[in-house]
């Protein structure tokens, strides 16, 4: 009877065409608006949303046309075991996906599904609550010690994304008496969660030591110094200079936050990130991180770092405080992902052979690919207009990748944005490339 209940109340709230509010001032800021939109489309930086009607993975099937299914690589790693061999090979008008960040390719993983599933229907579709009032589970607690120990630390917490981690931290954690000082081109989030607390700023230079260490000396004078990184910057794809961060943090008495949010699950021997990679486990005191790219893709950020560190967080992190609990299906395909990786570091190790072949191949087309050596290929074109094109223009030939501008990227930066995934064949590779080529010719990027 309550279900009946229920669906009668929805639809008697749902009925009607939309409603606009009236009055001049509604009137004034709709107009206001429409300017704004269409300056945006004249720039050429209009952002769409194509809509996909399949699982995410390196082929898919969009709304409206193309079969989707997992190709050769993914059988080939052994992560979909149970996938039809030929449903996999059936792939006519199928798209291929180079612009997700499903790196290790879990995001539709068998097991991973599974674990979502067995989740759902023990432990419920979510808990209506925050964490400290009834919204903690054991699965909660679970997951949050497997990620402490996956990153080698004391404890860690749950958010509902890092967005939130990143808005949480530096507010709990810095007081007018402390100094953060942040990489000029870190991530958005971190640069909002620092504007939201009293510390004392300070912006260094895009991986520049000699401006970080001058910024360092003038902080002195504070309590504490956070010096706060993107371990990889997703929008360039180069990788933070570490070991050199932290060298300078010794000699300043600084401590080192990492965002490792393109890094976690695949970077460093075993997946656990540029820390691991650059052998400064030891030295980096706070990570901030994701559970929706490599560990499944769903949802979900953290921190990890010193239990008391993790203790205050619980206390004073309002993004924690004021937040739903992660719901129980994306705690369990996060905590499945996260078991994968601890069996093996197999998934992790094959992005390196895969990162290296696209790069060689586009760089000797002629293009110009940033950073090195991390599956996030910015294809450099400079002109947002040409990237919007380019990128139109590649998924005619059935190569899903978009194109970055402003503000997304500085002005005269706008690049096509690659991202290579442990699930991409050779095959699928060589094709983009391909694809690339034949485009690029045709709009000028290359001669």
């Amino acid at each position: 009877k309550w279900r009946g209940a229920a669906v009668r109340v929805l639809r008697g709230g749902g009925a009607g065409s939309p409603r606009a509010a009236s009055g001049e001032a509604a009137a004034q800021l709709r107009r206001r608006l429409e300017s704004e939109l269409e300056d945006i489309r004249g720039a050429g930086t209009w952002k769409s949303e194509r809509v996909i009607a399949s699982r995410q993975g390196p082929h898919l099937r969009l709304a409206g046309g193309g079969a989707g299914a997992y190709g050769t690589a993914g059988r080939a790693l052994g992560l979909f075991p149970r996938c039809d061999a030929r449903a996999s090979l059936s792939l006519p008008a199928g798209i291929l996906n180079f612009c997700a960040n499903n790196y290790l390719g879990l995001s539709s993983h068998p097991e991973v599904i599974r674990a979502a599933v067995e989740a759902l229907e023990k432990f419920g579709a979510g808990l209506s609550s925050v964490r400290f009032i009834c919204g903690t589970q054991s699965i909660h607690k679970d997951l949050e010690e497997k990620i402490a120990r996956f990153h080698q630390r004391e404890d860690a917490i749950l958010y509902a994304s890092c967005f939130d981690a990143n808005a949480g931290i530096f507010e709990a954690l810095l007081t007018p008496e402390d100094a953060v000082l942040s990489d000029e081109l870190n991530h958005a989030s971190i640069i909002d969660g620092i504007r939201l607390c009293k510390a004392n700023k300070y912006r260094y230079k895009h991986m520049d030591m000699q401006d970080l260490e001058a910024k360092l000396q003038d902080a002195q004078k504070h309590r504490l110094r956070l010096v706060a990184t993107d371990g990889a910057f997703s929008m360039d794809g180069d990788i933070a200079p570490l070991r050199e961060i932290c060298q300078l943090a010794q000699k300043y008495d600084a401590l080192v936050f990492i965002d490792e949010c393109h890094a976690t699950g695949f970077l460093g021997p075993n997946g656990r990130g540029t820390d691991e990679l650059l052998g400064v486990m030891d030295k980096v005191t706070i990570i901030n991180s994701t559970l929706g790219k490599a560990l499944g893709g769903a949802a979900g950020g953290y921190t990890t770092g010193p239990k008391p560190l993790i203790d205050l967080l619980r206390q004073r992190s309002r993004p924690y405080l004021f937040s739903n609990s992660l719901p129980p299906a994306v705690v369990g395909c996060a905590s499945k992902a996260l078991d994968l990786l601890l069996e093996s570091n197999a998934i992790a190790q094959s992005m390196a052979a895969k990162t290296q072949r696209f790069r060689s191949k586009m760089t000797a087309a002629g293009f110009t690919i940033s950073g090195k050596d991390h599956p996030i290929c910015p294809v450099m074109l400079g002109d947002a207009r040409l990237a919007a094109v380019m990128a139109e223009d590649m998924l005619n030939r059935g190569i899903y990748v978009i194109g970055f501008s402003y503000p997304v990227v500085p002005k005269g930066k706008a690049r096509i944005r690659v991202q290579i995934s442990a699930v991409h064949s050779d095959e699928d590779i060589d094709r983009c490339v391909e694809a690339f080529t034949e485009v690029g010719r045709k709009h000028g990027a290359l001669p």
